[in-house]
């Protein structure tokens, strides 16, 4: 028995199924995130990767289908869990600054209604440090560059402090020095017990820091489970139609 095996799992998605316009676009997919990995959602565009990870928020309306967070709806466990959106489903023209931006991911343990103390404080000046953004604090958000955007919701999901990390292609648009800092926060994460969802486009990279895979194709789940399981030559041709050289990046 491991030390995680008597705890309610991170998250457990059954038979969840998500249309847009009468298209399907997830098939009763069904899987578990387990607490302590970080989990790899792959697949091609329009696979439903995204509509995956916001189905479970509950940000688009599911069809049919349960998702419970720590044995409970997200509503009640919504303080464990927290979700970073594609960077292209934020409004980066709205006046206000990195600092004010990562201080809103304190909210949802303070509430809305309270003023963030000394501690709130401290979270939000160490999620940026974390990051690499500390000498932008003062910067409008319209002001930054595609990775200092990313880096700066990082911050703000680091500074919620959850045990459950939900991000939308983190590493979308993100520049060598962005993405480094980005893997070391997520190496940072795991090794203090965290559990990570990564929705992921980039399959070369996935064995840097992922050690489970979801892999999805046109709506339907693939495969599911640890890399060596999941993450495999046959998996990715099925979901993909790759050859082997574009699964390895080029690499013999």
């Amino acid at each position: 028995m491991t030390p995680h095996d008597d705890m309610p799992l991170p998250c457990r998605i059954e038979s969840l199924s998500v249309a847009y316009h009468d298209r399907l676009a997830l098939r009763s997919v069904s899987l578990s995130v387990p607490p302590g990995e970080v989990m790899a959602v792959l697949g091609p565009n329009g696979a439903g990767k995204s509509t995956l990870v916001k189905a479970a928020m509950g940000l688009v309306p599911a069809l049919s289908g349960t998702v419970r967070f720590y044995g409970e709806e997200l509503d009640r466990a919504r303080r464990r869990v927290a979700y970073m959106p594609q960077a292209a489903q934020v409004d980066w023209d709205f006046p206000t600054t990195v600092r004010d931006v990562v201080t809103m991911g304190t909210y949802g343990r303070l509430g809305w209604w309270r003023r963030p103390g000394a501690a709130q404080r401290r979270s939000v000046e160490e999620a940026l440090e974390a990051v690499g953004i500390s000498d932008l604090a003062g910067r409008q958000i319209s002001e930054l560059s595609g990775g200092q955007k990313q880096r700066t919701f990082v911050a703000r999901i680091l500074a919620q402090d959850p045990d459950l990390f939900i991000m939308d292609e983190p590493f979308a648009g993100v520049d060598a020095a962005s993405e480094r800092a980005i893997v070391e926060v997520l190496a940072g994460l795991r090794e203090a017990g965290r559990t990570i969802v990564i929705v992921h486009h980039d399959l070369s990279t996935v064995r840097r820091f992922c050690t489970w895979a979801t892999l999805l194709s046109d709506g339907d789940l693939v495969s599911t489970g640890p890399l060596e399981e999941a993450f495999t030559t046959e998996a990715v041709h099925r979901a993909y139609g790759l050859l082997d050289e574009e699964l390895t990046g080029g690499r013999p």
